[in-house]
């Protein structure tokens, strides 16, 4: 829009500059231009931008609205003017000489078109006819720009009555003469007919030629004799129905015979001898010039002539037939047939083989023989005969007689040769093929892919290599019923299913039957030759796994060897050892006998567990053995080393036992020899008579917590309170200690000795006692080392008062000894 408005900037000085030439403008002077060539130029260059602008269509304008207008009215009678109005009215800004493209269409086909400045256009139908029907539309085009109006609906009715002309009203019949239906004030495409309508007044369509404009012209021929009313009519098609008009005037045509039907003769007869002389004779008699006649047979002319002919020939066998004498006048014609018969002399002669069924080295006759139709001019002595081979003469007379070999296979005919009064005449036979048959040869029986695989079915082929086509197989076999197949084809064989068979033997009695003659016996083939020519497989039977060695049990370190056997099987036989537990197998060996062998090598705990093999060989066909379970034994060495190792330990616990016995004795001992050596003034207190020993290890549970040294002590209280002379010279005092009840069965005759042990050790060392010694010994203890050591009671009572020897305790002992009031 701006530059629409920079057009109207532009064109606003000109109207000023013309403005500035009138005296009475009232522009103001600041806008007024004086005349002059220095203020044209910008006038003109205004211009010229203004059209420049206008050149590249940035003008605005719109189509406001279209109509059409149907005068006089929708519907009119054929024959009115009619006038279609297409107004438009546009909206634009001053463009000058805007154009206008008017398109008027009837059911959207055009019309008429027309491109103008004016803002309406006219197309007239004068007059107006029923193809002008339908519906209008006006569209109006400003460049880039259209629009339709609304349709508007045209009816005109009524068609124009046709006009019929004939160009021959009395025609021959069969006569073409030219018809023609007009309707020149109507527009087309209209579609024609002509009718014939007979005295009993019972009308026909006789012809419709293709739609044409206004006017049809076409051929009319009639058949029938006689006067006959011929009339026409057509009809139109429009978008919404199709109308017919009336029918045409009626025009009589008179068809006229014409007699032109020819006649026809033979002379002297139209049954004759072959050899005899025929003429026929064809005419016609009629005033009308410029007929043709002809003398055909089988569609083919044998002459031609205007008005009549004759026709001569000498009569032969194929002459026999029909005649058709024909007249011809313009395209009109007229036919006479008559029928001939030549009858033969003596027939065609006739070559027979004896016999039919010929096979190579059998002898064979040909013969060759006539009929005789008229004796009384040709006898059969007056015939002579003659063989042929490929067209070279072989020999004269009836027959000709050979043995059948491939060299006299080929075409044979022979020829008969007569005379009559007036001419000889020689025959020909039809051709006969002679070709021997070939006996057939004696049947070999093979097998299907060469291969027999005992116990599967298989396929037998029974086959001869010589034998001329057809021939007929038949197989016997065992436990089968006789099966018979013919060969027609090169290429085909005789094949038969065959169940399974178990022995190689079997095969002996297959009989194969060949036979391409009924009067020549059948060839048999026997089944002996397939024992040499066939690749017989036996399957391979159940495989035995065995081992070495033999028994069930492996010693570890040992080599096991698996065999597996089989007792029957085509080789090469296939074996594979498993390992149950194992997807691998362990081996694969195809040896060359019926058994295979595997070895294992320096045997260990993990080959333990179940074994078995599998056999097959080209049969294809795999067998399993049962499996084997096999066990392993420690080595003889380590079991050797686990006896030694166990006596070893059960040395050690002995010695350690016995130790410990030497040990308790030693200890017991020491505790004896404390109780001898008096260490000072209160060497008794610390001594114990083995029989207090006893009679405390015969103390019950019951009591525990009360400790014989505490009773003694209660009692020496009163001693030791008088004894004491100094503080130097103190007696140890022992003190219970609470049951450990860890190891009951140790602690108390240690304890026990340990303290007695440093009591002795310190009186010894002249240490003096004192009242809270270290040494304590419970009175649990005791009993528990008296339970221990009830059974050696005696043994340690005689020791105690026997045995002297010295502890080899060191004084670090007495020190870790714990204090009493710790």
């Amino acid at each position: 829009m701006r530059n629409f408005h920079f057009v109207s900037i532009l064109e606003a000085p000109v109207d000023k500059e013309l403005s500035a030439f009138h005296p009475q403008s009232r522009d103001p002077p600041s806008l007024r231009m004086e005349p002059g060539p220095s203020r044209l130029l910008p006038v003109l260059l205004t211009g010229f931008l203004s059209l420049w602008l206008c050149a590249r269509g940035q003008s605005s304008y719109t189509i406001d609205t279209v109509g059409l207008t149907v005068l006089p009215g929708s519907t009119v009678q054929s024959g009115t003017p009619v006038t279609l109005r297409c107004q438009v009215s546009v909206s634009h800004d001053n463009i000058p000489d805007l154009t206008h493209t008017f398109l008027i269409t009837r059911d959207d086909i055009p019309v008429h078109t027309s491109t103008t400045t004016e803002d309406s256009v006219e197309y007239e139908l004068n007059p107006a006819r029923a193809a002008d029907s339908g519906s209008y539309e006006c569209r109006v085009t400003v460049k880039g720009k259209n629009k339709a109006s609304f349709s508007q609906k045209l009816d005109v009715t009524g068609l124009q009555t046709p006009v019929l002309y004939l160009n021959k009203t009395k025609p021959y019949e069969n006569e073409e003469f030219t018809a023609t239906c007009s309707a020149p004030e109507e527009k087309g495409p209209l579609s024609f007919r002509f009718f014939q309508r007979s005295r009993d007044g019972h009308s026909k369509k006789i012809k419709q030629p293709a739609p044409s404009w206004n006017s049809s012209e076409t051929m009319l021929v009639l058949r029938a004799v006689g006067d006959s009313i011929l009339y026409c009519d057509y009809e139109i098609n429009l978008v919404s129905e199709s109308r017919r008009s009336n029918s045409s005037n009626e025009v009589q045509v008179i068809v006229r015979g014409l007699y032109i039907s020819p006649t026809v003769n033979v002379l002297p007869s139209s049954t004759v001898y072959e050899g005899d002389i025929l003429e026929v004779v064809c005419r016609v008699k009629s005033e009308l010039k410029n007929i043709e006649v002809f003398l055909t047979k089988d569609r083919k002319i044998l002459m031609q002539a205007p008005v009549s002919l004759s026709h001569r020939f000498t009569a032969q066998e194929s002459d026999s037939g029909e005649l058709v004498c024909k007249a011809e006048w313009g395209n009109v014609q007229k036919e006479t047939y008559l029928s001939i018969t030549v009858k033969e002399l003596f027939s065609t002669p006739t070559l027979t083989l004896d016999p039919v069924d010929l096979f190579e080295g059998d002898r064979f006759k040909l013969s060759c023989s006539v009929s005789i139709n008229a004796p009384e001019r040709i006898t059969n002595q007056s015939v002579m005969y003659s063989f042929y081979k490929d067209n070279f003469k072989l020999t004269s007379g009836e027959t000709f007689i050979s043995v059948a070999h491939p060299q006299k296979n080929g075409n044979y005919t022979c020829k008969a040769q007569a005379a009559s009064h007036t001419r000889s005449f020689v025959k020909e036979s039809k051709k006969l093929v002679v070709k021997a048959k070939v006996p057939v040869s004696k049947p070999t029986l093979s097998v299907v892919g060469g291969t027999l695989v005992l116990g599967k079915p298989f396929q037998l082929i029974c086959h001869s290599d010589k034998g001329t086509l057809p021939i007929d197989f038949t197989l016997n076999g065992p436990k089968r019923l006789p099966e018979g197949k013919a060969v027609r084809k090169p290429g085909e064989q005789a094949v038969f299913d065959c169940a399974a068979i178990y022995k190689q033997t079997d095969l002996n009695n297959f009989i194969c039957h060949a036979k391409n003659s009924q009067k020549r016996p059948a060839e048999v083939g026997l089944g002996q030759q397939l024992l040499r020519t066939t690749n017989i497989i036996e399957p391979v039977s159940d495989p035995v796994l065995t081992m070495l060695p033999s028994s069930g049990d492996v010693s570890e370190g040992q080599d096991l060897t698996l065999s597996c056997s089989v007792q029957r099987g085509t080789p090469p036989v296939s074996f594979t050892w498993y390992h149950i537990g194992r997807e691998a197998p362990l081996g694969f060996q195809v040896p060359k006998k019926l058994e295979g062998s595997f070895r294992i090598k320096n045997v260990k705990g993990e080959d333990r567990g179940g074994y078995f093999c599998e056999s097959s060989n080209p049969a294809n066909e795999t067998k399993r053995s049962r499996t084997v379970t096999i066990g392993v034994k420690m080595a003889g060495w380590k079991k050797g080393l686990i006896g030694v190792f166990c006596l070893l330990l059960l040395l050690a616990l002995i010695l350690v036992v016995v130790f410990r016995k030497r040990l308790i004795h030693f200890k017991r001992k020491r505790t004896a020899e404390l109780s001898v050596k008096s260490a000072g003034t209160k060497v008794e207190r610390l001594s114990l008579t083995q029989a207090e020993v006893n009679q405390a290890a015969n103390v019950t549970p019951g009591i525990m917590g009360k400790n014989v040294w505490s009773e003694r002590e209660s009692v020496s209280e009163s001693d030791d309170q008088n004894s004491v002379t100094s503080p130097e010279k103190q007696e140890p005092r022992y003190t219970e200690v609470p049951t450990r009840e860890e190891d009951p069965e140790k602690a108390p005759v240690e304890k026990v000795t340990n303290t007695l042990n440093n009591a002795v050790r310190n009186s010894t060392q002249g240490v003096p006692e004192q009242t809270d010694s270290q040494g304590s010994v419970e009175y649990a203890q005791l009993n528990h080392d008296a339970n221990h050591h009830s059974d050696h009671a005696n043994h340690d009572e005689h020791s105690v008062q026997d045995e002297h020897t010295d502890a080899p305790d060191s004084s670090s002992e007495n020190t870790d000894a714990p204090t009493p009031d710790s």
